[in-house]
């Protein structure tokens, strides 16, 4: 049995492999450096216009910025369903391009404050009216007509106060209003969108009846750069041709072999898929065909990504751990009572996104984020979803601290072992111990930006004082937040760039080696040593001399 490379790699190879996949890594570090922010915003005012509520009723009817202007502050009660606030995106005559991927709408109203009138801190019940349309450039020039989009009537609720102690004239003072968040596109497939919104006015269905005085209203238009989109999807295409011929050569390797492939093979080539079918760069797609269902499509890719990346670590523990005690080799079922708790969580985690991004598929003025329960089960699941993560980070940490101690009992007898098998495993402990800490590293970085992306989503879509800032930040993903709120793009661009380099060097690492040992395995002093199986090893079906070492310490 030849082992794996890991083993019979020459230090002076296996040094030249590690500098390798440090300067990729260093080389992600690096283009998130010199990479453009990841997304921008604009604050658009709302135009007031008059119209007719009747001529509502035609979902072909559309208010545009040639209306009949009028001032909101000197509106009527009565005459409230005939106002419309409309809102032509982008602005200064400019178009989307399909590379920005994706819009989110944030309302911001600012509500005037009268003394003796109005109270200085309370909660207003929205009901808006909210109607969106597409048009296009004409090819002779011109935009198409408005096409209807999407139209419903949603609530949303807004804290607003005031501190009049601290204004010298309240009176007429604008409130601090929380923001309301609107709508999300999971793609940018037109070039331009008109927002009509309607803010109706019945006292018998409670609709508006606490709204104050509104001044004006602002939709914050937030969408990504096509310049960040063009370097995340030129990352994938680098990574997904590599990684394909890093699988294919590895499963080859394996299947010259005359065994089976071991358990920790099957896991290391499906690890490798999942990160393939992340890494597939499906984004050029959406530039011809209209893809809104993109968002929610690479939830799904980051989830499984996920699912298996920490199955594998638990794997990649337990064999080198062997905490089967029954002699059974090379079955997943021994590890059913890890990875039930994994794909639990991940099931959970697919319905609470399928709740809200499956729905916005239908409706983009849909959000679990806008009611109390929504919020409350959305903060549960993001709660729950962070301690699940630093549990699991927990309990690897006491499985790899499992496999050091197990390893630093059987080395004791190295020293009462002949010089070649006493050389040959203290290499392999060597490089294994290594490889081990790159793992520990690799885990505790992905919990990390795991959790700080569920705290970053749970406080920009419930904060009330969240502001409209945006910088050079990750998405973390991993891929499943609102994304234009990331870490800064060069951390993600590093944890993206991680995840690659350390899943195509374990491939490289644990494909077997074809290497036979030597007929003379004294070396002379001085002279450079290759680590490979033993003719004496007696595991034909572990996939590396330290599992059977770790098991079995053979004594000469």
């Amino acid at each position: 049995m030849p082992g794996t490379i890991l083993e019979n790699l020459s230090g002076r190879k296996l040094s030249i492999l590690v500098a390798i996949l440090l300067v990729s890594q260093l080389g992600c570090f690096f283009v998130g450096l010199i990479a453009p922010k990841p997304a921008t915003s604009q604050a658009i005012i709302a135009t007031t216009c008059l119209d007719n509520h009747t001529a509502a009723k035609n979902m072909n009817h559309w208010v545009g910025l040639d209306c009949q202007r009028i001032d909101l502050m000197k509106r009527q009660v009565e005459a409230a369903d005939d106002i419309v606030l409309v809102v032509q995106m982008p602005l200064y005559d400019l178009d989307f391009s399909r590379w920005q991927q994706n819009l989110v709408g944030i309302l911001q109203f600012d509500l005037i404050y009268h003394s003796g009138l109005n109270l200085e801190e309370f909660i207003v019940e929205l009901t808006i009216d909210a109607r969106l349309a597409y048009s296009n450039k004409a090819e002779r020039g011109g935009r198409t007509p408005w096409t209807y989009y999407a139209h419903s009537e949603e609530k949303r609720y807004m804290d607003c106060d005031i501190d009049v102690k601290t204004v010298r004239d309240p009176d007429g003072y604008p409130y601090n209003c929380s923001m309301v968040p609107l709508f999300e596109l999971g793609s940018l497939y037109h070039d331009y969108y008109l927002l009509n919104l309607r803010l109706p006015y019945d006292e018998k269905l409670m609709k508006n009846v606490n709204l104050q005085t509104v001044q004006d209203v602002y939709l914050h238009m937030i969408h990504m750069n096509g310049g960040f989109t063009r370097i995340w999807v030129a990352l994938k295409t680098f990574f997904f041709p590599v990684l394909i011929g890093i699988m294919i050569w590895f499963w080859r390797r394996v299947h010259m072999l005359s065994r089976t492939p071991a358990l920790l093979e099957y896991m290391l080539i499906s690890l490798g898929g999942t990160l393939l079918f992340l890494d597939l760069p499906l984004e050029y797609l959406t530039l011809w065909f209209n893809m809104p269902y993109m968002l929610l499509l690479s939830d799904i890719r980051q989830g499984i990504f996920y699912a298996m990346l920490l199955s594998f670590w638990l794997v990649f523990a337990g064999e080198h751990m062997l905490i089967q005690d029954n002699g059974e080799k090379n079955s997943i079922k021994l590890y059913w009572k890890h990875l039930s708790t994994i794909v639990i969580g991940c099931l959970s985690l697919l319905v609470f996104d399928l709740c809200e991004r499956g729905i916005q598929l239908v409706n983009p003025f849909y959000s679990i984020w806008v009611t109390p329960i929504g919020t409350n089960l959305a903060l549960s699941f993001i709660i729950l979803a962070g301690i699940s993560a630093s549990m699991y980070f927990i309990f690897l940490c006491y499985m790899i601290w499992r496999v050091f101690k197990n390893i630093s009992i059987k080395r004791s007898v190295l020293p009462t072992m002949s010089q070649a098998r006493r050389l040959h495993y203290e290499g392999i402990i060597y490089r294994f111990n290594f490889l081990m800490l790159a793992t520990v590293v690799c885990a505790a970085v992905t919990v990390v930006s795991f959790i700080l992306s569920q705290v970053a989503e749970g406080q920009n879509k419930w904060d009330e004082n969240m502001e409209i800032e945006l910088s050079s930040a990750l998405h973390t993903g991993v891929y499943g937040m609102w994304n234009f709120f990331f870490f800064f793009f060069f951390f993600f661009s590093h944890f993206y760039g991680m995840w690659n380099v350390y899943i195509c060097a374990m491939l490289m690492l644990y494909a077997p080696s074809h290497k036979q040992w030597p007929a003379e395995p004294i070396c002379a002093e001085g002279e450079e040593v290759e680590f490979s199986r033993l003719p004496t090893d007696p595991s034909p079906n572990e996939i590396s001399s330290l599992t059977s070492f770790a098991s079995k310490a053979s004594i000469e």
